[in-house]
Parts: structure tokens; C-alpha cells; sequence
């Protein structure tokens, strides 16, 4: 009998026999013994007969069955996908003479993958396969050998989300091979850039302006969207998203979401197009005449807030505003916010409708009674008041006189007499002070007052007490190069000018006199709309020595005239 050495592959049992040293009847034998077994490296088709913990059985069709490891069966979360029945394709990797045959799945799928991509054409081929995890880089991705999908090549524009392509099923485009190190890298962007490309023409060819279009959302950024309609993305702007109040695009807007949109813009040449959701909707404002009719009351939400007013939403897509001045009747608002919040629902009126600008006007104070229609009959001409000083300006001052409603008294009506130069000079805030109403605005709402027509101007009483001759005294109040002005009461002054200081030529009126100094002088004339008394010394001294010589006559019995009369004839004859 004829004793055979056992080999672990084919090639080494060829490399053991030499025909120059073997008889004829060991070939034969030899041959015999190589009958019926499977080739190594050959991919062979079995029955799963028994799954073990460790080993699946495989009827591979011999004498002996085939035992392939468990772990060649176990998917991306370590989970058994095999049973028995399943046929599958493995490969011959060494014959075991306890065990029988030695196979491996997942060297026949390697082996499987690597004639696909053979088949496709080696580098620039295409494949299918799963994308099955993240590494450093990219993905792995599984087409029946690992292979490695760069992140820059996963997808057009990558999401952040790289989690999200886990699990994906796509075709890929190989992109490099090294068979010898098990290494290819793979390619998804370029399949999908060449299908965008194939797809773009089409669309743009029929593409207008005017059209009704769908799309998906690819992108959301803070001024709008961009929508893929097929091969080519048009611009959604936020403010033709809808005829309503829009904070965000991403408010209303998601990448992935479909959408229906109007074609507002295309330029064929550049490949820019405009898109608006809004116009594929009826315009709200169309109908905004009949619904608003001015002077009707409507209700709204406040949904933004200026410094000059608040802007109420009436219904989706039109909007009204209320300024600052129609907020209150009595009160001066100074920013919307002291008065209003984002949320607040209110009742407005329509003050009026701007169709061309697509302008509402509202107010807010028309909903109340005006309390300004009852002041004027509350409060007429003359009326005498007592009120708190609520603010002091360079202009006057305001007294409150009833909730929200001021009085104002213009620093020109605060003193008959004295030249107020700032109000705060003589009153303080919180005051509380008598004043006059002297004019009511009803149009305007303003209320006029007065402090100084409490009592009878001073001036209007001036040509009685200060008749032309008639002899006064004052303290001298300032000098000046043409005269002396001379105070002759609180708030009355009369002026000498220097020609009526002295019948000697008088250089300066400061060299005559120094504030302070008291004059007696003579009046010469009083105007009080004017405001304005002359004074004389001059015309004093010259009567006063007359006076004096027509009495020295009269002790001689040639006159009967008195002092009085003579100053006065004196005067008289001088101004004549």
C-alpha cells in the first residue's frame, strides 16, 4: 500500500511530486485521491445544516460538511444573520481531517466584492454599498469589503449631522484602489453631482418667470432658503415667504421640507432665480378697504414694537401701526414700550389706509373719550387755578391741573415786571403755584396760563401816578454811555437820558451818577404800551428856578401862579 503525505494546498502537493522520481502507479494513485475534492480559493455554494455557538454547518455537497465561524454571520451590531436552509456562497480555505472543510463567507464575499468592482470597471467604476460608521475623516462604508467615504465626499453640501448618513444606502463611485493593502476610497458627491447635472438642463429649459414650481429646502440662512427645483437651487427671501410677519426663516422652514413656489425672477444667463411662497397665495391687502374701513374699531396682537410706535398684526399678512401720539390723549408717550408689550392684544380704530404703501394707521387713544372735548367748558378764559408744577423747561413751566392734563405758563407770563431769564431762577418742581387760564387748544391740546394776570398790570396804572411834570424819586439802576435808568417802583423804570441830566454837556452818565445813588427828577412822559417813562433833571432844575422867579414876582404882586403850576407851564412849554 502506498503511503500518501498530506498537503495543505494544492500547489504545495504539486511541488512534492516529481515526475522524474515518482513511479507511474503513485501518479495514478495520486490522481485517484484528488477526485471529488473542492479547489481552494473557489467559490462554492452550500446549506446552512446547524448553527453552533462557535461554527455553522454548511453541506458544501462531499462526504464531510463544511464549518464556516459565527463571526463571518454577525452584522454591525454583533447580531447572528444566519439559519438553517440559508444558502450561502463560501470559500475553501483548508481541509481539517477532524473537522473536514475549513470555509470562510467572509473571505468568498471579499473575494465576491473585489470581481464587482472589477466588473465596474476598477477605479471610476460604480458600486453599491451601506454606509456603516463614522471614522476619522469619513465614513466606512460596506460593499462586501470595507471601503472609506471621505467627509467631503458623502454629499453635495455635507450636513453638520454626520450621524444622520449612518445606515444610508447609495451608489457609490470608486475613486482609488490598492488591492494590495485592502484599501479603496469611495466617492458619493460625484454620483450625485453628475445626476444633478443631467437633471439641471432639463429643468432650466423649462423654467419661466411667472411659473408655479416645487422644490425641496436645502438650505435655511437668516435672510432666506435656498430650494432645489431639480438639478438647480433658486433663492427663497424671507420677505417673500409669506404675506405675514416672518422673525426667521427657520421658524417656518427645514432642510428637507417640500415646497410650492412662484418663479418672481430668472436669469437664464447667470442661473439666478427668485422664488416666493407668498405670491402663490391670494394678497390679503386686496380685500383690505372693504374689511377696514376707517373709523371702525379692530382688534389685534402686538407683534414688534418701535420707538415710535407699536406695530398690531389684524389678521395674517397685514398690519397696522400705532404711533406714539395716538397712544394716549393725556400723557406724552415717548417709546411705544411704556405703554404696550409684544403680545398684548388691544382694541385700535383706522385712522386711515395707505394702499399704495400698504400702510395702516391706528389709534389707540380714540377708543376712550377725549378729555380735552370737556376742558374748555370745565376750564374757560379767566379761570382761576391752583396746581403742582409737574416739569420746568427753558420755556415755562407745566402745572398739572387734573390726571394727564398740563397747563403751560410761558416764562413771558410769569411777572409783569421782573425779565425771568430761566423759570427753574424762581420755581421749583413739585411747586404748587396760582395761575390764570388764558387760552384753551382743543385742536392742539394745549392749555394756556398765567401767573402774572393775577393782579392788574403795573403799567396800565403808570399815566395815572406818573403824569408829565410830575416831581418822583428813584434809585438809580444801571448807567449806560446814552443815560440813567432810574427805578421808581418794583418793576417801573424810567430813563434820563444824558442830554436831561444837566443844562452843562455831560460827557458820560457815569461820571453824573452811581447805581444806587437816589434822584429826584421830574417826568417828562409815560408810555405804557411801550413800556417806557423819560425823566428830566435837567427840565427840573430850569422849571424849579422859574417857579422860583415867578414867585418872587408874586411877592411883588405881579403873578398869583403857584410853584405847581409854574413847574408844570415849564415843562409844558419845553416838550411844546
Amino acid at each position: 500500500m502506498v503511503e500518501f503525505k498530506r498537503l495543505d494546498s494544492v500547489d504545495e502537493e504539486h511541488e512534492e511530486i516529481d515526475s522524474d522520481q515518482q513511479s507511474s502507479e503513485f501518479a495514478a494513485l495520486y490522481t485517484e485521491s484528488l477526485k471529488g475534492r473542492p479547489e481552494r480559493d473557489k467559490i462554492i455554494e452550500g446549506t446552512v445544516v446547524r448553527v453552533d455557538a462557535d461554527t455553522v454547518l454548511v453541506d458544501i455537497g462531499l462526504k464531510s460538511e463544511g464549518h464556516v465561524p459565527t463571526s463571518d454571520f454577525r452584522d454591525a451590531n454583533g447580531e447572528l444573520a444566519v439559519k438553517i436552509g440559508d444558502k450561502i456562497r463560501v470559500l475553501m480555505t483548508r481541509e481539517d481531517g477532524k473537522k473536514g472543510y475549513v470555509l470562510s463567507k467572509k473571505k468568498a464575499d471579499q473575494l465576491a466584492a473585489w470581481d464587482k468592482i472589477g466588473d465596474a470597471g476598477q477605479e471610476g467604476g460604480i458600486v453599491e454599498g451601506t454606509i456603516t460608521g463614522k471614522v476619522n475623516g469619513g465614513f466606512t462604508v460596506d460593499i462586501g469589503v470595507p471601503a472609506f467615504l471621505p467627509s467631503s465626499q458623502v454629499d453635495i453640501r455635507p450636513s453638520s449631522d454626520g450621524d444622520s448618513y449612518i445606515g444610508l444606502k447609495s451608489r457609490f463611485k470608486v475613486i482609488k484602489i490598492n488591492q494590495r493593502r485592502d484599501n479603496i476610497v469611495l466617492s458619493r458627491r460625484v454620483i450625485l453631482e453628475e445626476e444633478r447635472a443631467a437633471i439641471r438642463d432639463v429643468t432650466l429649459d423649462k423654467l419661466e418667470e411667472g411659473q408655479i414650481v416645487e422644490g425641496t429646502i436645502k438650505n435655511v440662512t437668516d435672510y432666506g432658503a435656498f430650494v432645489d427645483l431639480g438639478g438647480v437651487d433658486g433663492l427663497l427671501h424671507v420677505s417673500d415667504l409669506s404675506w405675514g410677519r416672518v422673525g426667521k426663516p427657520a421658524d417656518v422652514l427645514k432642510p428637507g421640507q417640500h415646497v410650492t413656489a412662484k418663479v418672481l425672477k430668472f436669469d437664464r444667463t447667470k442661473g439666478k432665480i427668485s422664488l416666493g411662497i407668498k405670491q402663490t397665495l391670494a394678497d390679503p391687502w386686496l380685500e383690505v378697504p372693504n374689511k377696514y374701513p376707517i373709523g371702525n374699531r379692530v382688534k389685534g396682537s402686538v407683534v414688534s414694537l418701535m420707538e415710535y410706535g407699536a406695530f398690531v398684526e389684524l389678521e395674517p399678512g397685514i398690519e397696522g401701526l400705532i404711533h406714539v401720539s395716538e397712544m394716549s390723549w393725556t400723557k406724552r408717550v415717548r417709546r411705544s414700550a411704556d405703554v404696550l408689550s409684544i403680545g398684548d392684544e388691544v382694541e385700535t380704530v383706522i385712522l386711515g389706509i395707505d394702499m399704495g404703501n400698504r400702510k395702516i394707521s391706528l389709534g389707540l387713544k380714540q377708543t376712550s373719550e377725549n378729555p380735552w372735548n370737556t376742558i374748555a367748558e370745565k376750564y374757560p378764559a379767566g379761570t382761576r387755578l391752583e396746581g403742582q408744577i409737574k416739569n420746568i423747561t427753558d420755556f415755562g413751566i407745566f402745572i398739572g391741573i387734573e390726571d394727564g392734563i398740563d397747563g403751560l405758563v410761558h416764562v413771558s407770563d410769569m411777572s409783569w415786571t421782573k425779565r425771568i431769564k430761566h423759570p427753574a431762577d424762581v420755581y421749583e418742581k413739585g411747586n404748587l403755584v396760582q395761575a390764570v387760564v388764558l387760552k384753551v387748544d382743543i385742536e392742539n391740546e394745549r392749555l394756556s396760563l398765567g401767573i402774572k394776570q393775577l393782579e392788574p398790570d403795573p403799567w396800565s396804572l403808570a399815566p395815572g401816578k406818573y403824569r408829565n411834570g410830575a416831581l418822583v424819586t428813584g434809585t438809580v439802576t444801571s448807567l449806560t454811555d446814552f443815560g440813567v435808568f432810574v427805578e421808581l417802583e418794583e418793576g417801573i423804570e424810567g430813563l434820563i437820558h444824558v442830554s436831561e441830566l444837566s443844562r452843562e454837556k455831560v460827557a458820560s452818565a457815569k461820571e453824573f451818577a452811581a447805581v444806587g445813588d437816589k434822584l429826584e427828577t421830574i417826568v417828562l412822559s409815560c408810555d405804557p404800551k411801550e413800556r417806557r417813562i423819560s425823566l428830566s433833571i435837567k427840565s427840573m432844575h430850569v422849571a424849579t428856578e422859574k417857579a422860583e422867579f415867578e414867585q418872587y414876582l408874586g411877592s411883588q404882586g405881579e403873578s398869583s401862579s403857584t410853584f405847581g403850576d409854574l413847574l408844570k407851564q415849564s415843562i409844558t412849554n419845553r416838550n411844546n
